[in-house]
């Protein structure tokens, strides 16, 4: 394998190089995001200066466009900037939930849970096993991509298996399978700020909102259909690719270490602890304190999952981390929130810059224009169902080529594609569902991701030198490929007889009343 593609590159190698090379002169999302507020600005003064106007059916009102470079445009900068930044949704739901996740992460509990369960399990379903983790790791964001594949290298060794496969499917689940989920995830509540953001620039108002589990009972089913189908094509494609691990002469076999007793133990409490806490929230439940009515639609379990989450998983990292000795004080547990939040600071940028342009982008108007037009043009060739669903998850995915950060296209796409979407009846929160289904299954493979630059480094240093980042992404992509398709027409099944949700009380058409 090596060898071949040291002697001459294939198709796919030479193809993604000069992918590798346009996307390397992209900007950094913060100057990418700077340049589309520039661009936004004075796409509004033109069609200012031109009159363009459409109407909006949703109102019933004209929608003209707004002048940045005016002293009304100058007045609404200079006294919404700071509320641009501190208003803009995702900010705070991402930071609580790294937050709460960085609890388990610090603590040691994420690590321990994965050794306990990758232990002993058979070879035949190991591949099957990674990808479900991985698939189930963006409960903890980026950090699955992060602490996974490095694990599942191990496990790979342990059940005599090439262990740059098993970074490779441990990747893929992370990556490939972002979406995808039995819990919600820091995901869903990114991208609902984002759709709800589109949603009230374009109504006008935010008495109309989706929640975050809007995609919840689809995400999950997706959970398994991703680790079934990560851990075929690794059966069937990567690893004869890779082919068989010999590692060298000098190198002592890796151990698969068991779990110490103040590990176990650290295991108890933190799962007794969360029991305790699930049983409150039952009892809180059906007490009438969080239902709405017994019902879970529209109930208090629903509208602040986000705090109930950051006490879930932060009641599991400190009780860990207690019961081991990690976290010793309260200096101790302080000191792990402050780590967690020290890597946040790229990402904080990326939300200064994304929600002044997309405060500006829904103030010039310019997204209900797109979306008017988009509409009435849908309309007039009759692309308005099943087909157009494909062909907007195609587009979404070919996006993800270049632009890898889902947050960033989603704030590009969705003030456009929401209000579009709702002008040809359909839901919000689907909408958002068929965005994710294009979006996740490239991120493995693209080259803008750093984490796959990470992955080759370890598997360079640790298992094998000349490994070579066309190695990796060309194994990345019959991956992509395959579970693209097979997402969609997942999909296309789910939606016969638009019987079955996508979410709690959420479908496929806007309920009725939301448009005129």
């Amino acid at each position: 394998m090596s060898e071949a593609t040291t002697k001459k590159k294939s198709f796919t190698d030479r193809f993604l190089d000069v992918v590798e090379g346009i996307c390397s002169k992209l900007p950094p999302p913060a100057i990418l995001f700077c340049w589309l507020f520039l661009i936004t600005a004075i796409l509004g003064a033109i069609f200012t200066s031109t009159g363009v106007k459409m109407l909006n059916p949703a109102t019933g009102k004209d929608v003209v466009s707004q002048n940045l470079f005016t002293a009304a445009g100058v007045k609404w900068f200079l006294d919404n900037m700071v509320k641009n930044f501190t208003g803009f949704a995702p900010l705070g739901l991402v930071l609580t939930m790294t937050l709460a996740i960085g609890f388990c992460e610090e603590s040691g509990l994420l690590v321990a849970m994965l050794r306990g369960v990758l232990k002993n399990v058979p070879p035949a379903i190991v591949p099957y096993v990674i990808a479900f983790l991985g698939t189930m790791g963006n409960l903890a964001s980026d950090t699955a991509m992060i602490v996974i594949p490095p694990l599942a290298a191990v496990v790979y060794i342990g059940v005599k298996k090439n262990p740059i496969a098993g970074m490779l499917v441990g990747y893929a689940g992370a990556q490939a399978g972002f979406s995808a989920n039995l819990m919600i995830a820091g995901t869903d509540s990114l991208l609902q700020g984002l759709t709800n953001k589109a949603i009230e620039a374009f109504l006008g108002h935010n008495n109309y909102t989706i929640e975050v589990t809007s995609n919840w009972f689809f995400m999950m089913a997706s959970t398994f259909l991703c680790a079934f189908v990560i851990g075929l094509v690794s059966i069937l494609v990567i690893e004869p690719r890779i082919g068989p691990y010999n590692p060298p002469a000098d190198v002592e076999p890796v151990k698969f270490d068991e779990l110490v007793p103040i590990e176990r133990k650290g295991l108890r409490i933190s799962g007794v602890t969360v029991a305790i806490y699930i049983v409150i929230l039952v009892i809180g439940y059906y007490s009438g304190l969080l239902s709405n009515k017994g019902q879970l639609v529209g109930s208090l379990l629903l509208s602040g999952l986000i705090p109930i989450l950051f006490i879930f998983f932060s009641s599991a990292g400190i009780s860990y981390g207690l019961a081991t000795k990690k976290f010793k004080t309260a200096i101790d547990v302080n000191k792990a929130m402050v780590k967690q939040m020290s890597a946040m600071g790229a990402y904080v940028i990326f939300c200064f810059f994304c929600g002044q342009f997309q405060a500006l982008f829904n103030w010039t108007q310019l997204g209900t224009m797109l979306a008017i037009k988009g509409a009435d043009f849908l309309k007039s060739v009759q692309f308005t169902g099943r087909a157009m669903w494909v062909a907007f998850i195609i587009i979404c995915a070919l996006v993800n080529i270049i632009v890898s950060s889902g947050s960033a296209k989603w704030a590009i796409l969705a003030p456009v594609f929401v209000p579009m979407f709702m002008l040809l009846g359909y839901h919000p929160g689907f909408t958002q569902l068929l965005y994710r289904l294009g979006d996740s299954p490239g991120n493995c493979f693209t080259p803008m991701s750093p984490y796959i630059w990470m992955i080759l480094s370890v598997a360079q240093q640790k298992y094998n030198k000349d490994v070579n980042i066309g190695t990796l992404i060309s194994n990345m992509i019959p991956v992509a490929l395959v579970l693209q398709v097979a997402w969609i027409i997942f999909l296309l099944i789910w939606s016969i007889g638009y019987k079955l949700p996508i979410g709690p009380g959420v479908g496929y058409f806007l309920p009725a009343g939301i448009m005129p």
